[in-house]
């Protein structure tokens, strides 16, 4: 699909300007994506932790709340944004870009479907944990910039927060790039076409899985590891001071985040766009592959995003102790052990 759009681009502006409009037509796609999905997500969520807390959610605007984003969106845009008198103002105004921005970024070398991949880059894992982890500076810029003191604390807890279970998630990660050899986001997929990794990796797999999926909940600052929010504790945390769009863009960034994780974590567990096949099944196996590629990788990824909200709502807040303590006293050990044993089965060609 890319290439078809590339030669007509091609034949329309020419070959100068055709790589240009190429571009402006991907970040357009990007962000039309990021907001529908984000618009969805939150109506989700507010469904679902409704359902779980025998409530209704929000009912008033549209059919059974469907146009409430729409309408908080709309407030935001309208609202104005305010900066503190004593604020650093340059790094204050920076900061909601540069992590909205990174969240943007990583998306680069998603694969939706065989033949709907903006860049199929030879390191695309690699590229995505490097660029998401460079979100951080956005939060710590946001809360010293802020120069409130619950901004200042709640940046230091997200950086020692996502500073430290970067590792684990990356043992996780690494776990599943041993087995299959590649650390191209294709090349993942295509080593799955047998089976998913989640079922065909064994123990190991099964576990780097739960290590991720704890890891990454954690490197979003979402419930039950928001410290860098904590409302109780901190007002907002680190975006206490923001307001209008600029709080907007670290709420979408926010769930920018959480869509990347999810698609991450359906690329290298679930098999990405691969259907589902069971071994002998043949009526059903070719049912399944009836089902369009990117239906089969949105499905996986809503379905993780449910996950993710599930841990929301059903989770106390850890102390930031005891976040620690999971970390590095029971993620990162379990991690490493299993990465080896995951190394062992590679080498001795026990994968199925």
């Amino acid at each position: 699909m890319i290439t078809w759009i590339g030669n007509k681009l091609t034949e329309i502006f020419g070959t100068t300007l055709a790589p240009y409009v190429g571009y402006v037509l991907i970040g357009f796609a990007i962000i039309t994506l990021v907001v529908l999905m984000a618009v969805i997500s939150i109506y989700l969520e507010r469904k679902i932790a409704a359902f779980m807390q025998m409530r209704l959610g929000p009912m008033r605007v549209g059919k059974w709340g469907t146009l409430q984003a729409f309408a908080d969106v709309f407030k935001l845009m309208l609202k104005e944004s305010l900066t503190p008198a004593q604020a650093d103002k340059q790094l204050f105004n920076i900061a909601p870009y540069l992590v909205l921005t990174v969240s943007f970024l990583a998306f680069a070398p998603i694969a939706f479907s065989p033949s709907l991949q903006l860049w199929d880059l030879n390191i695309g894992v690699l590229y995505v944990t490097s660029v998401s982890s460079v979100g951080v500076i956005g939060i710590l810029m946001a809360g010293w910039a802020s120069n409130n003191k619950y901004s200042l604390l709640g940046a230091m807890r997200s950086g020692a927060q996502i500073v430290s279970y970067e590792l684990s998630a990356g043992i996780a990660i690494l776990t599943i790039v041993m087995m299959s050899g590649s650390l191209s986001v294709s090349g993942i997929i295509q080593s799955q076409a047998d089976g998913w990794w989640i079922f065909k990796g064994h123990i190991p797999a099964i576990i780097a899985f739960v290590i991720f999926a704890i890891a990454s909940t954690a490197e979003l600052n979402r419930a039950p590891f928001d410290l860098a929010e904590a409302e109780q504790e901190l007002t907002a945390g680190f975006h206490t001071e923001y307001s209008g769009m600029q709080f907007a863009m670290f709420f979408l960034a926010e769930y920018t985040n959480m869509f990347i994780v999810s698609m991450l974590g359906t690329t290298l567990f679930l098999g990405g766009w691969m259907p589902l096949h069971i071994a002998g099944w043949e009526s059903f196996n070719h049912l399944m592959d009836k089902i369009p590629p990117f239906l089969w990788f949105f499905g996986k990824v809503f379905i993780s995003l449910f996950m993710i909200i599930w841990f929301r709502w059903t989770f106390p807040r850890l102390r930031i102790d005891q976040l620690l303590k999971l970390e590095w006293k029971y993620l990162l050990p379990i991690g490493m052990v299993n990465l080896v044993f995951g190394a062992i089965i590679t080498w001795l060609g026990w994968i199925l």
